[in-house]
């Protein structure tokens, strides 16, 4: 009976399977490298204000405390954004006549309120609580990253489950004492790990398990 192929055949299919197995696993790190890319995430991607606002003049210049703005985030589940009123403390009397900060003035002649534009902002699926990260001892640069630095505030994290399962797995590489959630430049020493054990029990942090159950985050 002739051959049907080729000797070259074999050589052939040999190189279609390599170039398909090749093609499909490319394909499959593209998709999740797009995933992950700042264009899905919006991670390092700076959001412009209606008033430009510096968070490292106020926070690193000044010593702004974040409460002095964000005053729900020790008691509620949203951090809060500062009043008119919270601006004019200071802007009645400093920078008063200033341009930059005519949508202020005008917020405050009129009583509407600024519209901030949002920075991070989690899918209506998850629910996400500040009072209680706050309360058991993670800090604000851990989730926001360095906003004393910033001029313009951007998102440092993906804000993806992976990146919160993280914490939640192992949330002693992350707590730290209270009095240090507000410090910017606070930074984990080399026995993090033993002192945050020691957090974990005395702050009474959940365990993995439930830390890492569905309906922690999404009800």
């Amino acid at each position: 009976m002739p051959q049907l192929f080729r000797p070259s055949a074999n050589s052939i299919s040999r190189i279609s399977i390599f170039g398909a197995v090749f093609i499909i696993a490319s394909a499959i790190f593209l998709v999740i490298a797009f995933q992950r890319s700042s264009y899905i995430t919006k991670a390092y991607v700076e959001v412009e204000q209606p008033v430009q606002f510096s968070h490292k003049h106020h926070v690193g210049d000044d010593g702004i405390d974040c409460r002095y703005c964000h005053t729900a985030v020790e008691v509620s589940s949203s951090a809060g954004m500062p009043s008119t009123q919270t601006c004019m403390n200071c802007h009645s009397q400093i920078w008063a006549d200033s341009p930059y900060l005519e949508p202020v003035r005008e917020s405050w002649r009129t009583g509407r309120p600024i519209e901030w534009n949002r920075v991070h902002d989690l899918p209506d699926y998850v629910y996400f609580n500040h009072s209680i990260h706050v309360n058991k001892g993670i800090g604000c640069s851990t989730c926001h990253g360095r906003v004393d630095l910033m001029p313009t505030v951007w998102q440092v994290a993906s804000l993806q489950m992976e990146w919160c399962l993280q914490c939640h797995r192992a949330p002693e590489k992350f707590v730290r004492p209270r009095d240090q959630i507000f410090n910017m430049e606070w930074q984990p020493g080399p026995d993090q790990e033993r002192l945050g054990r020691e957090l974990v029990k005395a702050y009474e942090i959940k365990s993995p398990a439930i830390l890492t159950s569905c309906s922690t985050c999404h009800r």
